[in-house]
């Protein structure tokens, strides 16, 4: 049944502010981060509040949740 006023499910994004925040530090930095799929290791070229952009030593880009970093390492 159609119902005018039915309540419509809403997206729920969980932002991680001090994750975001340290990320931002290292933009343009290679680093290494660690996700429960394995490890990316490269460049890090975008962060916005749910994912970054890491453009790989393998010379691929990867689009990484940042609900699934576990944790960061920069690289000297």
């Amino acid at each position: 049944m159609n119902q005018p006023y039915a309540v419509q499910p809403q997206p729920i994004f969980e932002v991680q502010p001090f994750v975001v925040q340290a990320l931002q530090s290292l933009l343009g930095q290679t680093l290494v981060l660690e996700t429960p799929r394995g490890s990316v290791s490269g460049a890090l070229k975008d962060v916005k509040p749910d994912h970054v952009v890491v453009h790989g030593t393998d010379g691929n880009l990867y689009f990484v949740a940042v609900c699934h970093i576990i944790w960061i390492m920069p690289v000297k």
